[in-house]
C-alpha cells in the first residue's frame, strides 16, 4: 500500500527542494518506506547512509528534493535488498570468500547501520565469511561492529557469532553454554523471524563442530541435520552442515542420530 507523506513532511520538503534539486540520473535511488519512531510512515527514495554514519540520505518521492534524516529518528526502513546481497551470499556459499567480503563491504559502505533486515543480514554475514575464511580477527571485529550497530535487534546474531569465534579458537567451555542456551530456545519456538533463523542455523552448526571435535559423531550429526532440515535459512551454514554430515557418515558406517 502506498502512503502519502504527512503534511508537515511535505512542507519541509518543499522548503528544501529549491536548495537540493538534483538530476535523477546522477544518483542511484531506491524506493523505500521509512517507519519513524512515532510510527509515522513516509514514502521516500533512499541514496544511502551519510559519511558520518548518523544520517540517512533520502529524497522526496519524485527524487528531486534531497535531504538527510537522523537515523535515530527511524525505526525501520522497508526497502528491497539489492541484487548485490544475493550475489555475495552465493559467493559465500561457493566459498569465494574474498569476493563475498568485497561485495558485503561495498554494500555496508553505503548502507551500514540502516535499520533494514537485509542490512543486518549483510552485517552479520560479513562476520561469518571472515570466520569461514579463517580470519578470526576479522570475524570478531565484524561481529562486534554488528553488535554496536544493532544492540537490540541484532544481539542474538552477534552473540552467536562471537560464540562461533570461540569454537574456532577451540574455546569450547566458553562457546558451549551460549550455544546450548540458544539451541534450547530454538527447538521451542514456532514463529521465527529471518534474523533469528539465521542465528539458529549457525547455532546448530557450531554445536555440531564442538561435538565432532570432541569425538561424538552421533551428537554432531544430529546438530548438523538440524541446521540442514530445520534451520536452513543461512545457506552457507546449511551447505557446510550437509558437508560435515556427509563426511561423518562416510567415516562412521551405520552412523545414526541419538
Amino acid at each position: 500500500m502506498k502512503l502519502r507523506p504527512s503534511v508537515r513532511f511535505r512542507q519541509n520538503l518543499s522548503l528544501l527542494a529549491g536548495a537540493f534539486l538534483l538530476s535523477g540520473a546522477a544518483f542511484a535511488q531506491t524506493d523505500a518506506e521509512l517507519v519513524l519512531r512515532n510510527d509515522e510512515v513516509q514514502r521516500v527514495k533512499v541514496f544511502g547512509v551519510s559519511s558520518s554514519g548518523l544520517q540517512l540520505d533520502i529524497a522526496t518521492p519524485d527524487g528531486k528534493g534531497r535531504f538527510s534524516r537522523p537515523l535515530a529518528q527511524i525505526k525501520e526502513v522497508r526497502m528491497a535488498a539489492p541484487a548485490e546481497l544475493n550475489q555475495a551470499l552465493t559467493q559465500y556459499q561457493e566459498k569465494k570468500y574474498d569476493a563475498a567480503i568485497a561485495a558485503l563491504r561495498a554494500l555496508l559502505t553505503k548502507y551500514r547501520g540502516m535499520p533494514a533486515s537485509w542490512v543486518q543480514q549483510a552485517s552479520a554475514t560479513l562476520g561469518s565469511v571472515y570466520l569461514a575464511k579463517g580470519d578470526l580477527a576479522g570475524a570478531e571485529a565484524a561481529f562486534r561492529d554488528f553488535q554496536k550497530l544493532y544492540p537490540g535487534q541484532g544481539s542474538l546474531q552477534s552473540d552467536v557469532g562471537m560464540a562461533l569465534v570461540a569454537v574456532a579458537k577451540k574455546d569450547f567451555a566458553s562457546a558451549r553454554p551460549k550455544l546450548e542456551a540458544v539451541a534450547e530456545k530454538a527447538l521451542k519456538e514456532k514463529n521465527v523471524n529471518a534474523g533469528t533463523a539465521l542465528a539458529y542455523s549457525a547455532t546448530f552448526l557450531g554445536l555440531g563442530q564442538i561435538q565432532e571435535a570432541e569425538g561424538n559423531p552421533s551428537e554432531a550429526l544430529e546438530h548438523y541435520l538440524r541446521t540442514v532440515t530445520l534451520f536452513y535459512h543461512d545457506r552457507a551454514a546449511a551447505a557446510l552442515a550437509q558437508e560435515r554430515a556427509d563426511a561423518l557418515r562416510v567415516a562412521n558406517k551405520n552412523l545414526a542420530v541419538p
